[in-house]
C-alpha cells in the first residue's frame, strides 16, 4: 500500500520587499550620481569644498551602502577624512534611530538638546558604536559596493549636521549619513542628495510640527518646508526663542541662509 505523499509548500516573503527598503530603493549607483549632484551644486553646500562620505542604513539600522566623492581603498584617507567614514554611518544610524514615518529629526536638530543642562543630555552615549564592525575589513574596500560596513549594524549616536531620514510613499524607508566638512557643509550636501534622490519627508518634524510646554502647536519655522532643516544659531544667541532648543552653532564659511524674524540669530540651512 503506498503511502499518500504530501507537498507543503513554503512563501517566503523578501526581506527588502516587506521592509528594510532603503536597500532596495536606493542603488549603490544613484547614490553616487546623487553624490554628484551635490558636488555640483559647488556653493549651496559651503563649508571647504572637502571630500565626503556617504552611508545609506535601512529602517533597522543596517548599512546599505557606503561612498566617497573622493578616492575610495586603502589610500582614501588620503583624499578625505578618514574619520568621516564611521560618522557618516553614525549619522544615518542616528538620523534612522529617531525619526519617523510621521516625524522628521535630522541630526543637526539634536546638538543642543545634548548639551549638559540639555534635554536630552547622554542621548549620545545611549548606543554606542559596534568598533568591532566600524573597524573590521579590508580598507581596499572602503567606500566601493564591498564596503566592510555593508550588511552591518554600526549603531552610535552622532548629533551634528548631515544626517536625514529617507521617505517614500509617507513611510521611512532608512537613513543618509554625509561627513567629510564642516557639519553645516554635511547637512546641506545630505540634503543635496536626499533632495537628488526624491525621498523626502511629508513636512512633519521638529522645524515644521512642535508643540510647546503648555500643548500648543508652534508656528513652523520661517523656511522651514520638510520638518528636520537645520536650525542654525551662535553660541552668542540671547533671545529665549522656542527653537533655541533645537538649533546648532554656525559653522565657518556658512551658506546664506533664510533669516527668521523674531527668533534672535536663528536661520533654516536647507
Amino acid at each position: 500500500m503506498k503511502r499518500p505523499c504530501y507537498w507543503i509548500g513554503f512563501i517566503f516573503m523578501s526581506v527588502s520587499g516587506s521592509s528594510f527598503s532603503a536597500c532596495r530603493d536606493v542603488s549603490f549607483e544613484n547614490l553616487n550620481a546623487a553624490v554628484q549632484k551635490a558636488v555640483a551644486a559647488g556653493k549651496l553646500t559651503g563649508g571647504y569644498g572637502l571630500n565626503m562620505w556617504a552611508t545609506v542604513v535601512d529602517e533597522a539600522g543596517t548599512v546599505c551602502w557606503v561612498t566617497t566623492s573622493g578616492t575610495p581603498g586603502a589610500s582614501a584617507g588620503n583624499n578625505e577624512w578618514l574619520g568621516s567614514r564611521v560618522i557618516s554611518a553614525q549619522k544615518a544610524n542616528t538620523a534612522n534611530a529617531f525619526s519617523l514615518d510621521t516625524y522628521a529629526i535630522s541630526t543637526a536638530n539634536l546638538y543642543s538638546a545634548v548639551q549638559p543642562g540639555g534635554s536630552l543630555y547622554g542621548l549620545q552615549e545611549s548606543n554606542p558604536v559596534n568598533a568591532a564592525v566600524a573597524y573590521a575589513g579590508n580598507p581596499a574596500f572602503y567606500g566601493t559596493q564591498k564596503d566592510p560596513l555593508k550588511g552591518k549594524k554600526i549603531g552610535g549616536i552622532n548629533v551634528f549636521g548631515g544626517g536625514l531620514a529617507l521617505y517614500q510613499g509617507g513611510k521611512k524607508i532608512g537613513a543618509l549619513g554625509v561627513s567629510g566638512d564642516t557639519s553645516c557643509r554635511d547637512h546641506a550636501f545630505a540634503w543635496q542628495m536626499r533632495t537628488a534622490l526624491n525621498l523626502l519627508p511629508g513636512g512633519a518634524g521638529i522645524t515644521t510640527i512642535n508643540l510647546n510646554a503648555a500643548g500648543v502647536q508652534q508656528t513652523p519655522l520661517v523656511g522651514a518646508k520638510l520638518g528636520d532643516e537645520m536650525i542654525l544659531g551662535t553660541p552668542n544667541d540671547t533671545e529665549a526663542s522656542y527653537w533655541n532648543s533645537w538649533s546648532q552653532p554656525l559653522c565657518p564659511n556658512s551658506i546664506d541662509a533664510i533669516k527668521a524674524p523674531g527668533n534672535g540669530t536663528l536661520t533654516t540651512l536647507k
